[in-house]
């Protein structure tokens, strides 16, 4: 009972927290952007707390666990992924947007079409990244409580999304964002504190882990180089690089984190602050992925309930007893708390300020009325989620990211590229770039093995797969980027050279950008 125990003070004191520093928070600055009053510390500290999901803590170390060290390649792709942020997009988005990535992409386009589109592709990529939390609610709950019945493991689930919708309700961003920077330091101090317990049951010496981690996995010394999960098929490897690296800035609830920052010299600091702390993060679970399978072994977590999501909770077991078992337990449910309250702050800011405030009302609304949509919109996207971690418990969370991740790549990055870089982009080009990204990405997953066709299938009894790649990236982010063009070029030169220019002031000098404007 400790690790419920645990969780349930955490629970009540972020929840206590998130009440108090919300109070009074009715403008759509403070409920969108916490009125832009973070450092660049807090805020990269919030940003790994955001990022760093039941993936990175459960997934990588499972995947590292049996598969070695092709499980590590999502660390590498996710460290090296925060250099797009730095020199491509943070400081820009910072000056040229407000709320939501579509301020950015519709600054200079017809606004009503470009909004809606932008908000199409915030939801689906939300919700594909809430699948991945929530089933890692799941699998985690099988493995602490003793829960195997799909219903029970549904309640927790559910219980799980309850709360993360009182987090965005009453919080906003701020709440959110202090949820995360208390989440963030846990989970760094859990990962460094396994780390050191590990290290000294083997004498601090790293090698010794290593031995013992092959003996244990019946792959042998294959777990020590590549090719144990993708060398089968280099593409597919390729593709998943793509999407892991090109990804992450392209995330909506990535993408609004800038705007917590009142300029942009603080909007580089937050992604420094943030892959410094990623980078002590991630050399962690590389330690306690080969402990895991040193001391647990592959066998044990593959047959535990969770399956590879299991071997940092049983390594937490093995060296600590239910005390460190139950820390680390919850932490995850911290980690998926606050990623998931992230992701649905990002997905109803994006729907209440894009398609109900400047779509609906043609910008013709009062804060107080949008920042109740955005409320309601919170509590529909915290159900669908919860229905939506229900029917994807038992999945992969590392490879169901992956996928979100490969959505984002695809329709986003391309977008925000070329509305910020190409002075001809046009309307046509926007639409092109987003509608051409997001669908072909999400056409090929569907017609892909993630889907059908193997017994790790979404739907394994049945076959129609033709695409045979795991991962789409490969495919569906360069077709944006040709999409962006091809639209572009048929679309004419119909935009406003003089906004384009102001847009471009803008997003160098930073002139204008005070959001609390």
């Amino acid at each position: 009972m400790a690790n419920i125990g645990v969780f349930a003070v955490f629970a009540v004191a972020t929840l206590a927290l998130v009440y108090r520093v919300s109070r009074g928070s009715t403008s759509t600055a403070d409920y969108y952007a916490a009125d832009s009053r973070f450092t660049g510390a807090q805020n990269g500290i919030a940003l790994s707390g955001d990022f760093l999901s039941a993936a990175s803590f459960l997934g990588i170390a499972g995947s590292i666990a049996v598969h070695g060290y092709d499980g590590f390649v999502y660390s590498v792709g996710w460290v090296v992924a925060w250099l797009v942020g730095l020199l491509l997009i943070g400081e820009l988005l910072r000056n040229t947007g407000r709320f939501t990535m579509g301020d950015v992409i519709a600054y200079r386009m017809r606004q009503r079409p470009v909004r809606a589109a932008a908000a199409l592709s915030t939801l689906v990529i939300s919700f594909f990244y809430m699948l991945a939390q929530m089933a890692g609610a799941g699998g985690l709950v099988a493995l602490l409580l003793n829960i195997t019945d799909r219903t029970g493991q549904s309640v927790v689930i559910a219980i799980v999304g309850l709360i993360m919708i009182f987090y965005v309700l009453v919080g906003g961003m701020k709440g959110t964002t202090w949820v995360q920077i208390v989440k963030a330091v846990l989970l760094l101090l859990c990962v460094t504190t396994i780390t050191v317990f590990l290290m000294g049951q083997f004498g601090f010496s790293f090698s010794a882990i290593l031995e013992k981690a092959v003996a244990n996995n019946p792959l042998g010394d294959a777990i020590l180089a590549p090719g144990t999960q993708y060398g089968h098929n280099e593409l597919d490897f390729v593709s998943l690089a793509l999407a892991l690296v090109l990804g992450i800035c392209s995330l909506p609830h990535v993408l609004i984190r800038f705007y917590t920052v009142p300029n942009a010299v603080q909007a580089r600091r937050s992604v420094v602050w943030a892959v410094c702390t990623m980078v002590v993060f991630y050399l962690c679970t590389l330690v306690i992925g080969y402990g895991a399978g040193a001391l647990v072994g592959s066998r044990a977590i593959l047959a535990a309930p969770s399956g590879e999501n299991s071997a940092a909770p049983l390594l937490a077991l093995a060296i600590g007893g239910p005390v460190l078992l139950g820390i680390v337990s919850a932490v995850a449910f911290a980690t998926i708390l606050a990623v998931v309250a992230g992701l649905t702050l990002a997905a109803s800011a994006s729907f209440a300020h894009d398609v109900y405030a400047n779509v609906i009302k043609r910008g013709r609304t009062n804060p107080r009325r949008e920042v109740r949509v955005a409320r309601i919109a919170a509590v529909v996207l915290g159900v669908l989620a919860i229905l939506g971690g229900i029917l994807a418990n038992g999945q992969n969370v590392a490879f169901l990211v992956a996928l979100a991740l490969a959505l984002a790549a695809s329709a986003n990055l391309s977008t925000i590229l070329y509305a910020l870089f190409w002075k001809r982009f046009n309307t046509m080009g926007t639409l092109w770039s987003l509608y051409g990204g997001l669908g072909s990405c999400l056409l090929l997953i569907a017609f892909s093995p993630v889907t059908s066709g193997s017994p790790t299938s979404i739907f394994p009894m049945v076959d129609f797969h033709v695409f045979p790649l795991n991962n789409p990236g490969i495919i569906s982010i360069p077709f944006s980027f040709f999409c962006g063009w091809f639209g572009t070029m048929l679309g004419g030169r119909n935009e406003s050279s003089d906004v384009q220019k102001e847009m471009e002031v803008r997003s160098l000098t930073g002139i204008g950008a005070d959001l609390r404007q």
